[in-house]
């Protein structure tokens, strides 16, 4: 069975990486879907004497929910059996730590994430994975 490891942000580019999997997987191939959504840390020493740490826990839990929650539905609606993840760290390393950690044969992504603001400021997501993870990875546009 193979193994896909699909990080998403709630963006278009994340519905479309969504709409190829189920065309290209909907039709019945065996298939372990992994939907992965990263938070960014609350690193701010100056928000946590404000806030607890089981509020930021929820906070980064919420906030990764509503990102999986277009994919979720389609997914859904489409009947296909996937697991969801949220985690809290730098993106790209995450979503490599994560897919060694599943064993995935495969990591399908976005090329693009939520704006073009992000992409410049931090650099491309979709490029660091692609340098450092050991599974091919399918950018979809």
């Amino acid at each position: 069975m193979l193994k896909v490891l699909v990080p998403v942000d709630g963006s278009a580019n994340s519905d479309r990486v969504i709409d190829h999997l189920m065309r290209e997987h909907g039709s019945g191939e065996a298939v372990e879907l992994h939907l992965l959504n990263v938070q960014i840390p609350v690193d701010s020493g100056h928000a946590r004497m404000f806030v607890s740490g089981g509020d930021v826990e929820a906070y980064h839990r919420e906030e990764g929910m509503q990102a999986l929650r277009k994919a979720r539905e389609k997914l859904d609606a489409a009947d296909m059996t996937y697991t969801w993840h949220v985690a809290v760290g730098h993106v790209a390393d995450t979503i490599v730590r994560l897919a060694r950690e599943l064993d995935c044969d495969r990591i399908v992504m976005g090329t693009h994430g939520r704006s073009a603001l992000t992409h410049l400021l931090l650099g491309s997501v979709a490029s660091e994975v692609s340098r450092s993870a050991s599974v091919p990875v399918m950018l979809v546009k």
